[in-house]
């Protein structure tokens, strides 16, 4: 099974049906399209002003404009992030890192202009832009693993080992 390396807190978002896309700057390779893959939390430190500033945004959309613009472009949804980014800001329980989290069905990629299109993030005009923007990979049939499993990651898509050699 391949497995993605993905910072925190976005890797949680995933696994939380907050995050529904995981925006690369390249198509997924086909063979991995409907295919299961491990949602890897990288070893990278949590940017807690990032995560300050997605919930502050998140928490006070529907009373500034500006807010709920810069939230929109998070293509977050924002009842579901909500309590992660809480979980995160408190400390109370800590984000896993340097771990698989669970899994997601990698769906068929869409143009990350359209994706915004979709959250309500008005598109520029300038239609030649398309092919420059970034990809978003639908994360779907979500399943969170009932407890991380430690695990180096690496970049782009690799190779989560078989059950055997993560218990060596």
């Amino acid at each position: 099974m391949k497995a993605l390396t993905i910072w925190q807190p976005w890797a949680s978002l995933i696994i939380a049906g907050a995050k529904p896309y995981e925006f690369r700057g390249w198509r997924p390779p086909r063979a991995t399209v409907g295919q299961r893959i491990v949602i890897h939390a990288a070893a990278r430190k949590i940017d807690r002003d990032e995560v300050c500033a997605l919930y502050h945004m998140h928490v006070h959309r529907e009373a500034d404009e500006e807010l709920e613009q810069y939230a929109r472009e998070t293509c977050l949804i924002t009842d579901k992030a909500l309590p992660v980014l809480r979980q995160m800001l408190l400390g109370k329980d800590p984000l896993p890192m340097a771990c698989g989290i669970g899994t997601a069905v990698v769906g068929e990629p869409r143009l990350g202009t359209a994706i915004a299109e979709e959250f309500g993030v008005p598109r520029a005009n300038d239609s030649g832009r398309d092919e420059h923007a970034n990809w978003g990979w639908p994360m779907l049939e979500i399943e969170a693993w009932p407890h991380p499993i430690p695990m180096r990651g690496a970049q782009g898509l690799w190779n989560w080992p078989e059950p055997e050699g993560v218990l060596a």
